[in-house]
């Protein structure tokens, strides 16, 4: 099972690096006032990150909602 983890792990890195490679051209991106010029690949990563911790915040919310109404 290790080895199947360890396979596994280094794949996904190999996935990564790949699309990190392909996407290195810049693009720009505008949000309001701002122009951000940034690889593809981090504007990727970013807007990854972003949409993961408003899906935590979002389910921690939820939570904390649940159980003020249980008690």
């Amino acid at each position: 099972m290790a080895k199947f983890k360890l396979i596994f792990a280094l794949v996904l890195l190999a996935l990564v690096i790949l699309v990190v490679f392909q996407n290195l051209q810049p693009v720009e991106t505008r949000l309001l006032f701002w122009t951000i010029n940034m690889p593809a690949a981090a504007f990727a990563a970013t807007a990854m990150l972003v949409g993961i911790a408003i899906g935590v915040l979002a389910a921690l919310a939820l939570s904390f909602h649940g159980k003020s109404k249980d008690e």
